[in-house]
């Protein structure tokens, strides 16, 4: 093969279209891999919107899964053939002040696929070879995939909190993150509440592991939380600021409210609501290569998954569409063919 399709956005909002380029050869520190499966994650809107200093033509996709396909010099522990993910960390500089403290996910110049260089919505990606994470053999290219992002951001969330086994913890969503969060939060042994609009989630909540279910639309989040005995950590997992200013009032003493949603508007708190409860309120990324595999392997071992609904990638617009509809049950993944 000498060239490969991929779905180009030619300007801001514009459709998707498959070109066809010469295929690349990767350079000093990086590998090419062969796509088998790329998420499709509501940031990559922000992206074909330019939302962030993204240029056109522009190849989205940062949750992708396939396998080495060429590395170029300098690359060592990695061979054509290995299973790869490539997540929303897609490289660092290693000359910042955070990558020179060990703190990559914090890189200034942190390399997103999509916008420092092209994404997953092709046959064929090149990225830095310290953009890659193992895939465990249990875990499929099209369930790795959402663990780039998605996965590794509400794990991340959940093991990096104050909450131990057996804690209250509540995941606020049920969407693309928040089914995920469920599915982490109660195989880390914790009592799991799921907040969701409608009383129709209550079942699939269960199914995912939730031992409590609240209906955001019947009543006070806040109230309800209390009742069940305040969570030490609601996982805010909905971009929806209005829904997560609702749960701070349910908190535990000391709770805290960890974001991994993203919605422009502000979260709306008072010092009054946190400074006699000694309650938090902060954001998590989403996570290091390394950090990836050990989403991957938590999974694998627990038989966490995602939630997916698959289109090839002549069908990019459409999957597209339906993630930005809210109605994907719960992450859509494209597929070369």
């Amino acid at each position: 093969m000498t060239t490969f399709r991929s779905a180009q956005v030619t300007a801001p909002g514009a459709p998707f279209r498959i070109v066809e380029t010469e295929l690349p050869t990767p350079g000093r520190g990086q590998v090419r891999v062969t796509v088998e499966a790329c998420g499709v994650c509501r940031t990559d809107a922000a992206f074909v919107n330019a939302a962030f200093p993204v240029s056109f033509p522009l190849v989205a996709g940062h949750e992708i899964a396939g396998r080495v396909d060429a590395v170029g010099d300098d690359v060592a522990e990695w061979a054509p053939g290995d299973r790869v993910a490539v997540g929303w960390f897609g490289g660092h500089c290693g000359v910042c002040a955070p990558c020179r403290a060990g703190d990559f996910i914090h890189c200034v110049r942190l390399e997103v696929p999509g916008w420092a260089y092209p994404g997953g919505y092709a046959e064929t990606v090149v990225v830095p070879v310290t953009a890659l994470a193992r895939i465990p053999n249990a875990i499929s290219a099209v369930e790795a995939a959402p663990m780039g992002c998605a996965g590794v951001a509400t794990f991340n969330g959940l093991r990096r909190s104050t909450a131990r086994a057996g804690d209250l913890v509540a995941v606020l969503g049920l969407g693309g993150l928040g089914h995920l969060a469920v599915q982490f939060a109660a195989r880390m042994g914790f009592e799991t509440v799921a907040v969701a609009r409608g009383a129709a989630r209550a079942e699939v909540a269960a199914e995912l592991g939730a031992h409590h279910y609240i209906d955001s639309a019947d009543g006070d989040v806040a109230a309800q939380l209390q009742a069940l005995g305040g969570p030490r950590v609601v996982l805010a997992t909905a971009g929806d600021s209005a829904a997560m200013s609702a749960t701070i009032d349910g908190l535990a003493p000391a709770g805290e409210l960890v974001v991994v949603g993203a919605d422009p508007a502000p979260i709306e708190v008072s010092p009054f609501q946190i400074i006699s409860t000694s309650r938090t309120v902060h954001g998590h990324p989403s996570g290091t290569p390394h950090e990836v595999e050990e989403t991957l392997r938590f999974a694998a071992l627990t038989g966490i998954r995602p939630l997916t609904e698959t289109r090839p990638l002549d069908e990019v617009q459409a999957a597209y569409d339906r993630m930005l509809s809210g109605e994907a049950r719960y992450r859509m993944v494209l597929t070369p063919r």
